[in-house]
């Protein structure tokens, strides 16, 4: 875990994909973090990425550091309020826009992860958690 966490981090960006209906929907984030031994993103509930999760909590995201690429497929499931803060902590720049247990903010523990690190110098690297 800690791996795939440290390639997302370095990366400062990453890409999250969720479905709509029948159309996937990508867009960039930047909220990753280990809180308890379980790894989590954050978002909004008021966002319509929250309610694509919702109604199907399968998701994968993706990013590149220079040669070097990770997919990540993960099954999204809400997080406590102790994740939460421990987001929070880790993002101070959300907390004008979000407190813990504001009924708006929302974290997603990454479940049933398979994450794949690909790079044009070798076999890519299989890493499940």
């Amino acid at each position: 875990m800690q791996e795939v966490y440290d390639f997302l981090k370095k990366s400062g960006t990453y890409y999250l994909a969720t479905i709509d209906g029948d159309q996937p929907r990508v867009r960039p984030f930047g909220t990753i973090d280990i809180c308890d031994g379980k790894m989590y993103i954050q978002t909004s509930k008021k966002k319509d990425v929250s309610k694509q999760i919702t109604l199907n909590p399968k998701v994968e995201l993706s990013a590149c550091l220079e040669n070097d690429w990770i997919r990540v497929e993960a099954v999204a499931v809400e997080g406590d309020v102790k994740a939460q803060e421990h987001m929070l902590e880790s993002y101070p720049q959300l907390k004008p826009m979000y407190t813990v247990g504001d009924g708006i903010t929302v974290t997603y523990q990454l479940t049933n992860v398979t994450a794949t690190i690909y790079s044009f110098s070798g076999e890519p690297k299989v890493i499940k958690f």
